[in-house]
Order: structure tokens, then C-alpha cells, then sequence
């Protein structure tokens, strides 16, 4: 085999509102290595047939030849890990990624299972404190109580009209994927990274440099958070007591608010009627912020990777968030990496925080002459399912969109129509 890659397709897959790439490197004529980013997803268009994802998982395995070297789950939300779900009898989408056995799986240092997901004490041990930063327990014990906020999120009645569909959306996409989260467990030796920590996809990756560029750890961020007009270990805090106030059997429908009185009729005085009706909005509102701050959280414990061959760069960030960027952004090392990036992943499926000004401002390859050497960027998306056009939230942004077209060469999931399911994109290097 060459020590070193000719080319790499990305096969980017049509999931709706989530995210799924392959990357194939060819090495020779009959020798590629194949790597998944992601297999998600919370809603496909109408018309998708139901068996969309095992479509895509069918495809895979017969794009791969039946054997993928890694697997990238770049974090916990549902839009990138749901595909890998098994069922009992095995014939789920994550059954048939478990199949292709994987060496190595790749996630973010928040789900490393020695760092105690079920953790309730306020520090971590020493040794924990050292490496990742003061607070590390606190913060993977909320990542996994946030979950049960997801679920009561979406139990919650009487919500204002224009509030249900956001908040339905992001308790969905927060809810816990048990299944998906042991099958990425146990199916590879796994990698939990952060900021400037091996992969280990070198290794099954010859003559490929992967960079992580993210997440932070606390102890990397600490002077970017005693900067943040919130404190971080406040919302932990938060969210810890929000979740253990409502924490009861998953699957039992409860009411977030208890005390909250709902009326069966119009029994009540207009003026009574009047005061009902703001309690329920200032109520969906507090509501709305919880979840919001929950996915925004989540997002930014996402992988970023940028693989190497030669001169040529690709660039894969998930959905981090700006919070999650801030620290590598800071590093002169990382500036120069990202500045002569060939094709770029667009972040957290065209979001307005994903893709910070600074980092787009340092990407050299873009232009508004379409010539050989013009950025790529590539973005999985739906219209409709995030944000909305009056508070300037829509997904995908489209002021966003607009300056992508405009300085790259984009290709997005909503152009694949029909039984299309995915698009491939060819770097040479």
C-alpha cells in the first residue's frame, strides 16, 4: 500500500437535520480507507421513506466493501449519533455500522466513561482536575442530567403556540440515545480527545495528519469562561437543580411546573383569563431558555478535526459553537492551520454561531472567482426544523448561505432530490 493517499471522497448522505459523512482515501486502486463522521438524524423532508437511514447504512457498508477503519461521533446530540442505535434482533442501521467493525471510534473527552458520567460531586478527583480542568465532574454529571430535562421538555403542556415547536425540537434532539451511546461504547477501542490530544486516527490513516482542534478542556478554557457574561459553573449548577427537581422515571409523563393550575373550560373572569395567559408565556419562555442553553452546551462539546495530506486540508467541526472555536482560535499555531483550509464542513448544519467571522475571515482559499483551487464547503441541513426568519435563528442562516455562495463552491443536502440520498466530492492531493 502507498504510504500516503492520492485522493479522498466525501460521500456527504442526505439524513434530513443531522449530519453524515464518509471519507474514503484511496491509497492504490484497490486499497481505500474509510472513515464515518457522524450518522444522525432528527426529521427528513416529506416524502423520505422511512427506511432513509438504513438505506444510508446499507450503502455504506457496500461503499466501504464491508470494513470501516474509524468512526467519529463528534458529540451526543441525536442529529449525529442516532443512526448508531441497535435493536434486539439486530437489524437496525447501528447493527449494520457494528458489522463493518470499526478499529477505532472518536469522541469528544466528555464522554469518557472513566471521568464518571453518574457523578454528583461539585470537583472532580485530583487527577481529573489536573488534566482536564477544576469542575470536571460537575460538568459530565449535568451533560447526562440534561437529558432528563430533554425529556420533561417535551411532556410540558399548555405552551404558547409559537413556542411549541422550538421547544419540541430541542427536547427532541437532546433526549438520550442509550442504544447509540454503548454501541459506540463497545464496538472500537475508543479515543476520547480534546484540543491538541492524539486521535489515533493517524494509525489507521497512513500518511494522514489529523489535528484536533476541539473540544477545550475546562482547564484549556478557564481564562476564556472568566470572560463570558455568564458563569459557566453558575449554569452547571442550574441545570444540575433543574434536572433533580423534575428527575423521575424517564418514561413517566410529568409536568415541569406542578404548581401550575391548568383551567378546563372559561370558567375564569376575562381579567383572570388575562393573567393565565402571560403566566403560560413568561413560563414556555423560561422554558425555551433551558433547552436552548442545554443544545448550545452540547454543541460545544463537539470534535473538530482537521485532516492533512500534503498542502490539503479538510475540515470537520460538528456543531461546535463559538464557545467551543474560542480556545484554538486563540492559538497562532491553529490560525496558520485554518487559514490555508481546502474544504470545510459547514458547522452545526449553517447556524449563525457556528461558523465564526474570525475563523471565516481566515480561510485564505476562499473567493468570489470560481477557480481550481476555491474553498469547498459542504453542509447538511433543513429548512424549517431550527430557528426562525423573524428573530434572525433560521437554519441555515441565510446571510450565512448567501456569503458561502458567494466566496466557495457549496454543495447542500437540500439539492439532493428525488431517490437521491448522497453526493460525493473529490479532493485530489
Amino acid at each position: 500500500m502507498a504510504t500516503a493517499p492520492t485522493n479522498a471522497t466525501i460521500r456527504t448522505y442526505h439524513v434530513g437535520f443531522g449530519d453524515c459523512f464518509l471519507l474514503s482515501f484511496q491509497y492504490s486502486r484497490k486499497s481505500e480507507r474509510h472513515v464515518l463522521i457522524d450518522f444522525g438524524s432528527t426529521g427528513f423532508p416529506k416524502g423520505v421513506p422511512k427506511s432513509r437511514m438504513m438505506d444510508i447504512a446499507k450503502d455504506i457498508k457496500h461503499r466501504t466493501g464491508g470494513k470501516l477503519h474509524a468512526v467519529v461521533a463528534t458529540h451526543r446530540h441525536r442529529d449525529h449519533i442516532s443512526g448508531f442505535a441497535t435493536d434486539k434482533a439486530g437489524q437496525a442501521p447501528g447493527d449494520v455500522i457494528k458489522s463493518l467493525k470499526p478499529d477505532l471510534v472518536v469522541q469528544p473527552w466528555t464522554e469518557d466513561p472513566k471521568l464518571g458520567p453518574d457523578a454528583t460531586c461539585p470537583s472532580g478527583s485530583n487527577a481529573n482536575n489536573k488534566k482536564f480542568g477544576a469542575g470536571t465532574s460537575k460538568q459530565i454529571a449535568a451533560l447526562s442530567l440534561m437529558h432528563v430535562v430533554a425529556h420533561q421538555s417535551r411532556a410540558a403542556r399548555n405552551l404558547p403556540t409559537d413556542l411549541r415547536p422550538e421547544i419540541g425540537f430541542l427536547g427532541e434532539t437532546n433526549i438520550a440515545n442509550p442504544s447509540a451511546v454503548r454501541n459506540l461504547m463497545k464496538m472500537a477501542k475508543n479515543a476520547y480527545v480534546y484540543c491538541g490530544s492524539k486521535s489515533g486516527l493517524e494509525k489507521v490513516l497512513p500518511g494522514v495528519k489529523v489535528e484536533v482542534l476541539g473540544p477545550p478542556t475546562l482547564k484549556q478554557t478557564d481564562a476564556i469562561r472568566k470572560k463570558r457574561s455568564r458563569d459557566p459553573d453558575e449554569f452547571w449548577h442550574f441545570q444540575v437543580g433543574a434536572t433533580a427537581l423534575a428527575a423521575r422515571a424517564e418514561n413517566e409523563r410529568t409536568t415541569l411546573f406542578p404548581r401550575y393550575v391548568e383551567s378546563r373550560g372559561y370558567s375564569h373572569r376575562v381579567n383572570v383569563r388575562w393573567l393565565i395567559h402571560h403566566a403560560c408565556t413568561v413560563r414556555g419562555e423560561q422554558l425555551l431558555e433551558i433547552v436552548r442553553s442545554l443544545d448550545q452546551e452540547m454543541n460545544n462539546t463537539s470534535v473538530i478535526l482537521l485532516f492533512q495530506v500534503g498542502k490539503k486540508k479538510l475540515l470537520f467541526p460538528g456543531d461546535a459553537q463559538i464557545e467551543n472555536w474560542q480556545y484554538a482560535l486563540g492559538q497562532q499555531r491553529y490560525q496558520s492551520l485554518l487559514a490555508s483550509v481546502n474544504l470545510y464542513k459547514v458547522g452545526h448544519h449553517g447556524s449563525l454561531n457556528a461558523t465564526p467571522k474570525s475563523l471565516w475571515k481566515l480561510f485564505k482559499t476562499k473567493s468570489e472567482e470560481k477557480t481550481a483551487d476555491r474553498l469547498l464547503s459542504l453542509m447538511s441541513t433543513m429548512e424549517g426544523k431550527h430557528g426562525a426568519v423573524s428573530s434572525q435563528t433560521e437554519v441555515p442562516r441565510v446571510k450565512l448561505v448567501r456569503e458561502l455562495h458567494r466566496e466557495s463552491d457549496l454543495f447542500t443536502t437540500q439539492q439532493l432530490k428525488g431517490k437521491d440520498f448522497f453526493h460525493d466530492t473529490v479532493v485530489t492531493f
